[in-house]
């Protein structure tokens, strides 16, 4: 059974099926939300809690990327121990960040509770909102949870507790359509949530040879980090800031340079294609992820090079199947998912569908470099996309306006699509970059 697992472990096929079903539940939970507390609160309450679903995603968002560095600096470690060798790492990082995540969620609860005291999140249901909000906000400690057994070659493991405790989610969820009590259902979600990560944590704790203490040193490990590493956890909190913001940016822009609802619907629909071929191609790369990784630290370019490119053609081949699906549905699907209060041009979609190939080639380098450390060459290529972001609605005013909603929208999509296109090519400049450097310590 064992070395069954092992194979599976070690297959990307495997590792790719099994993310992609964690990915198709994670799509379904959205969706699942919304409909059953949409019909279960009153309709006050239920913007009231969107308001909190927000607040959730600034707080998950918070951790700025620092399960990432522990991945890369881990799998390094892991790796060359493997091979008799040794590194700067220190378990009690792990401890440190693992305490860090911990305060993030108590004092991001704390404020929940300020704001439903306050009356700021107004609802009828304070506990309800509180249980929900702390069921969400585990998804931080369930990232250190991933990444740390990612690192030491536990993938099937987490993405089977993953998929476990989503299923129970679901489950508990629908129930409430039946009879459930929403704060039981939130509850039996919560309690999932705690018990897929301490198992996580349990076998971290026991294939590291960690102790009880360095779960909780945090001055130990603190300090280490900030002597060591500081440089990358710097790079890592401004990349995250400054991709959240492109990504989001043109919501505001939008809303305070037009009138036309028409425009923030477009933007809102290219924003859900690209999170959804996003998150399935994160999929396929953390799949890959131990290979590109291994070959990278033992600077074998030959299967460095194999490897990334064929990333970068599975990622291509997801968003080519979203183009596809898009050009067959997607002005009905758009239609749908708002009402009819707005048509999709052929032209937009077309648009929309060269935004999700750049994505694909971007998304390749970020998850990659992302992984092996790259905090700072990923930044030089996020500030440009910032700034594209920024501009490109005001780019579309300055050439047609603001009242031809139809103008507007083609004209904001081929800049969008331009932003996306330019921005790729400087990830494939990083990626030659990297793959010439792996070659050269090779050599």
């Amino acid at each position: 059974m064992r070395a069954h697992l092992a194979r599976m472990e070690g297959s990307a096929r495997a590792l790719t099926l099994v993310k992609l079903v964690n990915v198709v539940l994670a799509m379904l939970w959205g969706f699942a939300v919304t409909y059953v507390y949409v019909r279960a609160l009153p309709q006050s309450d239920f913007r009231a809690f969107l308001l909190l679903v927000a607040f959730n995603n600034f707080t998950v968002s918070a951790e700025f990327g620092l399960t990432n560095v522990i991945y890369s600096r881990l799998r390094r470690f892991w790796l060359a121990e493997r091979d008799g060798g040794t590194g700067d790492f220190r378990r009690e990082e792990i401890g440190a960040l693992f305490v860090a995540l911990l305060l993030l969620i108590l004092v991001a609860t704390l404020a929940v509770s300020v704001l439903l005291v306050l009356g700021i999140i107004p609802t009828h249901y304070p506990l309800l909102f509180l249980l929900f909000f702390l069921a969400s906000a585990l998804n931080v400690q369930a990232l250190l949870a991933k990444r740390g057994l990612a690192a030491i070659d536990r993938n099937l493991l987490w993405e089977a507790l993953d998929v476990t405790r989503r299923v129970i989610s679901l489950l508990a969820l629908a129930a409430v359509i039946a009879g459930l009590n929403l704060i039981v259902s939130v509850g039996i979600q919560l309690t999932a949530s705690l018990a897929a990560i301490a198992l996580a944590i349990v076998v971290l704790h026991r294939r590291l040879g960690m102790t009880l203490g360095q779960w909780f040193a945090w001055r130990a490990g603190g300090g280490h980090m900030r002597r060591t590493y500081m440089h990358d956890i710097g790079a890592s909190v401004a990349l995250t800031i400054s991709e959240i913001v492109a990504y989001n940016s043109p919501y505001f822009v939008i809303a305070a340079m037009t009138h036309e609802t028409r425009m923030l619907l477009l933007f809102d629909f290219v924003f859900k294609m690209s999170r959804a071929v996003s998150t399935a191609i994160r999929a396929t790369i953390e799949a890959v992820l131990p290979r590109i990784s291994r070959a990278f630290f033992a600077a074998d370019a030959v299967v460095f090079r194999a490897v990334l490119l064929r990333s970068m053609m599975i990622a291509c081949a997801v968003a080519l199947c979203a183009c596809a699906i898009l050009i067959a549905v997607g002005q009905r699907v758009f239609a749908t998912l708002f009402d009819g209060n707005a048509a999709l041009s052929m032209d937009e979609l077309l648009m929309t569908c060269g935004v999700l190939l750049a994505l694909a080639l971007i998304c390749t380098s970020v998850y990659v470099q992302g992984a092996l450390g790259r905090f700072r060459h990923l930044l030089a290529q996020s500030l440009p996309f910032l700034g594209g972001s920024l501009l490109v609605m005001p780019l579309t005013v300055a050439l047609v306006g603001n009242r031809d909603a139809q103008a507007m929208g083609v004209t904001f999509m081929v800049l969008y699509a331009a932003v996306f296109a330019g921005v790729a090519g400087l990830h494939m400049l990083s990626l030659r970059r990297l793959a010439a450097h792996v070659g050269g310590a090779a050599g």
